[in-house]
């Protein structure tokens, strides 16, 4: 198989990412915050910090709870961590994937990735072929570890650094960071937000040119004085730690802080900001500010706009809406804000199994049906010849809304209506949400009768592009021409797909043969 193919395979897609420095309780802080990032990756988690005594690291498979106890957190010492909560779609999520990563030069460098790097294979395959570097992986992460590590060991001479913040030399040290990122900026197509751990020397923080996946840096006080710096992959996070939100990371953005606290930041690449639109409609959590949007904001409009566009489907097609409900938990928010605008009332009348997993990260689309039995009960007493709109944040493979629309005709709805916050979601994703093949979308090609047939369904409305934009807008902000990545809804991609699609077959034929690891 080839190592396109495998890098593929190996991409982390969704994922949670902290990085802390100046704190004592890194680890302990780390695992705090992956809990709260927990809804970003539910397979795996990791915890790497350092001290005099070197690294020290704690990862497996499975949630942030199970992975950790009070014994192998009481070794991972140091004022210094990165904590990773994964969530891989394809292949069998082996161990040795689970990050963070390690390499031991040049100074020491452990890394941790949310993202999905497109032209992996190449850079792969470069790395062997021009500097002897043969992969431990199958991640797309550890290319980009080495790509960085080769970077900094060519910018940074012989490696000797000055150890005092903010002289010449700790510019010197930062330049040569700067360096390093630069040329990932110009090899490394796709998504990522990194955040890397540089052993004496501090914390590496950047963001793709495009600044697809998201990256928060917050600080606070600490105790004798000091400021310890914070970098997530969400600002639920910091605020649940008391770090004081400074600012998202720009797109192309590379922050340095160092041992001594000192602090050097540079836009090393402008080119325009194209933020996943899925952050806002399904992904984070709705306690975040992703890019200086409140989510729970965006979602609260999002199902107002969708309000106006029911409302005139029942004038044109005479629908009759008796309920509006939820599906949970992701569309609770927008289906209340959609419930006030048409004056219906809301009943949550799913009721939702806790202990099942998201059903949308499930790998199979078996699995997937199989789990939507146990997610969901619904309350027949309540349903039963009413005529229910459901609410749901999107509609992807359209296998989940189709189990869901049964459960709730199988419980005596009258009518069942199904309307999405997201609009039709028409092509691939690239760069970490679990949609990569065109094939499997429910909406690519196909007009909304299909559809309505497909899902057995008396009416599909989705939201519309221009209530969407709307509603990932900075509040206040009417001179902003934000334009988030809608790739999946109208094949407008931010970086070059030439190889996308080929290489996504790829990995997904070897997945399906039991060929790839995740």
């Amino acid at each position: 198989m080839s190592r396109l193919g495998l890098c593929a395979i190996s991409s982390n897609h969704m994922c949670g990412i902290v990085g802390l420095i100046g704190t004592p309780d890194a680890a302990r802080e780390a695992f705090l915050g992956l809990t709260t990032l927990q809804h970003r990756g539910q397979d795996a988690a990791g915890i790497l910090t350092y001290d005099r005594n070197g690294f020290h690291c704690v990862k497996n498979i499975g949630l942030v709870e199970s992975v950790f106890t009070r014994e192998n957190m009481s070794n991972l010492t140091g004022n210094i961590a990165l904590g990773h909560s994964r969530y891989s779609t394809i292949g069998k999520g082996d161990l040795v994937d689970v990050q963070p990563f390690l390499l031991s030069y040049p100074f020491g460098l452990g890394m941790i990735h949310n993202g999905n790097i497109v032209n992996c294979g190449e850079l792969a395959s470069d790395l062997k072929k021009r500097a002897r570097r043969n992969l431990l992986t199958h991640s797309d992460s550890e290319t980009v570890l080495n790509l960085f590590a080769e970077g900094l060991a060519r910018h940074s001479g012989d490696g000797a650094v000055s150890e005092v913040s903010g002289d010449e030399n700790s510019e010197l040290q930062f330049r040569n960071i700067c360096e390093a990122v630069r040329e990932i900026f110009a090899k490394v197509n796709g998504s990522y937000s990194i955040i890397t751990m540089v052993a004496d020397q501090g914390l590496v923080a950047f963001r793709d040119p495009h600044g697809i996946r998201p990256l928060v840096w917050g600080k606070k006080r600490v105790e004798g004085g000091g400021v310890a710096h914070m970098v997530a992959s969400e600002s639920v996070a910091l605020n649940f730690l008391g770090y004081e939100v400074v600012r998202d990371l720009e797109p192309g953005e590379v922050l340095f802080v160092d041992m001594r606290g000192g602090v050097f930041t540079q836009r090393l690449d402008k080119r325009p900001a194209r933020h996943c639109m899925f952050e806002w409609v399904y992904f984070a959590s709705p306690e975040s500010v992703i890019d200086r949007v409140p989510v729970y904001g965006s979602r609260i409009q999002l199902g107002k706009n969708l309000a106006n566009l029911i409302q005139k489907q029942i004038k044109e097609r005479g629908l009759e809406v008796d309920l509006v409900v939820p599906i949970p938990e992701t569309s609770r928010i927008a289906a209340i804000a959609l419930a006030e605008v048409l004056g219906i009332p809301y009943r949550e009348v799913l009721i939702k199994n806790r202990y099942i997993k998201r059903t949308f990260i499930l790998e199979s689309q078996e699995k997937r049906q199989k789990a939507v039995n146990l997610k969901l009960s619904p309350v027949r007493s309540e349903i039963v010849g009413k005529k229910v709109l459901l609410v749901d944040d999107s509609i992807v493979r359209g296998t989940t809304s189709r189990k869901i629309i049964e459960l709730v005709r199988n419980a005596g709805a009258e009518k069942v209506y199904f309307v999405s916050t997201c609009p039709p979601i028409r092509f691939p994703c690239y760069y970490g949400i679990d949609f990569p093949e065109k094939s499997e979308l429910i909406a690519s090609g196909r007009a909304l009768k299909t559809i309505e047939e497909d899902l057995n369904v008396d009416a599909v409305i989705y939201q519309d592009i221009a209530g969407l934009l709307q509603s990932v807008q900075v509040p206040g902000d009417r001179t902003s021409e934000r334009r988030p990545c809608m790739a999946c809804l109208d094949g407008n991609y931010p970086t070059d797909m030439a190889a996308a699609g080929s290489t996504f077959a790829t990995a997904r034929m070897a997945d399906r043969k039991g060929m790839g690891t995740a």
